[in-house]
């Protein structure tokens, strides 16, 4: 393999770069793998000439300052190989026209990005703009015109469907449901910082706490889709969704493709979706349609959504069924197999503290304002959150009037002006409730597993207590003010006295000085 990020070596083509065509007019970017499987042969022949960069060492090592945080090199260049370096160029670009300037761009390609915390927990709608993406490919420009979904598989009437058809109303009722979608990814840092795993740039991308967003989907449910195709065929249980996009995993290609179970659909948590809060869908959120499935890991809620397959049992696409796996502590790289870990489905309880940020250096006088989000899927909602000031020991419910609107699909946003008598470095902690009872493991060592995926802990951030309800403390607050001098941070060197020689004399006096009477 050849060196990693930042130090990769540029692309260089070994022949003639092929030009696949794009199938079908309408649809840049757009390449079919998964029905000819002798072009996907043919790629990987072609991705075997090649020594790609290695992927970046980002656990064992602290995270790039930079932004992007990291640049996918090593999945531009399985694009350059096979001629799709454009779909790079434009991807950025559409980041770039689309998301918000200050996003922390976690990936540049496949663009991986969240907002800043401040906007995240601002309203409990996430704008458009500053909603996270999870992408495993580049973005491809569909025309609305020239779009079709073809309905296949077990299906009693293999149908194909345009836009258009899908947004009349006289054949598929319309629905709106606000939804949380949620990175399994989520909180990953925690556990990258405590305990490393899988360092694939992509599947176990370094995100924060802002893998997370809700918005207001429009679109229709997929059980009405199903049903104008007359119902499904036995032994059909499963619904197998394909995207535009093209992903590689272990020298080959694919079309990103993963599935739900028939039930999910039965219960009309699955929504078809081209409207994001009331506008048509940016395009790197899966214009002109994508899948929305409530309460499941982001990675089933397919963008560029182009077939709907009705399959017995799961897919079998890598996407599926060789990754989001959720393996017990013990298996590692030294014993994983696809077979050895459960497939991550329905999103468990979790909670963030936003803010404060750990390591942030906090005056108060006895309650400190903390911020955050509270989410359950699968069908759950959070009912309650607790937030301590000592780690865990005693914890402090967040008043309700001080939590968002409770929906059946979303998170809840919340505050509390938190106890906080003690000074000096102290470790906040939240942790939420779900109506069925449901709440976070203690400490992130229970929640790690080899893929980093799923940090469902009780979040828990270091911050420097200043409480100027304390005498010493305001005293000190005020020595500091007249001298023009700050508190922050907290660990420059104060440029003043501590006190005075007659103030150390009368305090040694009391305390019986420095030494022994005898």
């Amino acid at each position: 393999m050849a060196p990693s990020e930042p130090n990769a070596i540029p692309f260089r083509a070994k022949g003639e770069i092929p030009q696949f065509k794009e199938e079908k007019e309408g649809w840049e970017g757009y390449i079919e793998w998964e029905k000819y499987p002798e072009k996907k042969k043919q790629v990987e022949a072609l991705l075997k000439q090649y020594d790609f960069p290695d992927p970046p060492e980002f656990q064992m090592v602290p995270l790039p300052k930079t932004n992007p945080v990291l640049t996918g090199e090593r999945w531009k260049q399985y694009h350059s190989a096979i001629g799709l370096d454009h779909i790079v160029d434009e991807s950025w670009r559409v980041v770039q026209n689309e998301k918000s300037a200050d996003m922390t761009h976690v990936l540049q390609f496949p663009y991986n990005g969240e907002a800043p915390g401040d906007r995240l927990i601002k309203t409990e709608i996430t704008p458009n703009k500053d909603h996270f993406v999870r992408n495993h490919g580049g973005v491809p420009s569909i025309s609305a015109d020239a779009y079709t979904l073809d309905i296949t598989g077990l299906v009693k009437n293999p149908t194909t469907l345009t836009l258009a058809q899908l947004q009349d109303e006289t054949l598929f009722p319309r629905q709106t449901n606000t939804v949380t979608i949620q990175c399994s990814g989520t909180r990953r840092i925690e556990q990258i910082h405590s305990y490393p795993g899988d360092g694939d740039e992509l599947i176990n991308a370094p995100w924060g706490e802002g893998a997370i967003s809700t918005a207001r989907w429009t679109g229709v449910s997929l059980k009405k889709v199903i049903k104008h195709c007359g119902g499904l065929l036995s032994p059909a249980d499963n619904l197998e969704f394909f995207g535009a996009d093209t992903y590689f995993k272990k020298g080959q290609v694919y079309n990103y493709a993963v599935s739900v179970p028939w039930r999910k659909v039965q219960a009309n948590e699955v929504l078809l979706a081209w409207e994001m809060n009331g506008e048509p869908l940016p395009r790197i959120h899966g214009y002109p349609l994508r899948v929305v499935v409530f309460g499941y890991i982001g990675a089933r809620s397919v963008k560029w959504l182009y077939e709907v397959r009705a399959i017995k049992g799961p897919s079998e696409a890598p996407v599926q069924k060789k990754e989001y796996l959720y393996y017990t502590p013990q298996v590692g790289k030294q014993n994983a197999l696809y077979s050895n870990g459960f497939s991550i489905q329905d999103m468990p309880v979790s909670s963030a503290i936003i803010s404060p940020v750990t390591m942030d250096q906090v005056v108060h006088q006895g309650r400190v304002k903390v911020k955050g989000w509270a989410y359950s899927g699968g069908g759950h909602w959070p009912v309650r959150v607790e937030v301590s000031g000592d780690g865990g020991s005693i914890w402090y419910e967040v008043p309700y009037e001080n939590m968002s609107t409770k929906y059946y699909y979303a998170w809840r946003l919340w505050e509390v002006d938190l106890p906080v008598d003690a000074e000096g470095w102290l470790e906040l902690c939240v942790r939420t409730w779900d109506n069925a009872m449901n709440t976070q493991p203690t400490y992130v060592r229970s929640a790690w597993n080899w893929d980093l995926h799923v940090t469902s802990s009780a979040h828990r951030i270091k911050v420097y207590s200043i409480n100027t309800s304390k005498p010493a403390t305001a005293a000190r607050m005020k020595q500091l003010e007249a001298a023009g001098l700050s508190i922050y941070p907290i660990t420059r060197p104060l440029k003043i006295e501590l006190e005075s020689d007659e103030d150390y004399d009368r305090e040694m006096a009391a305390r019986g000085g420095r030494d022994p009477l005898e």
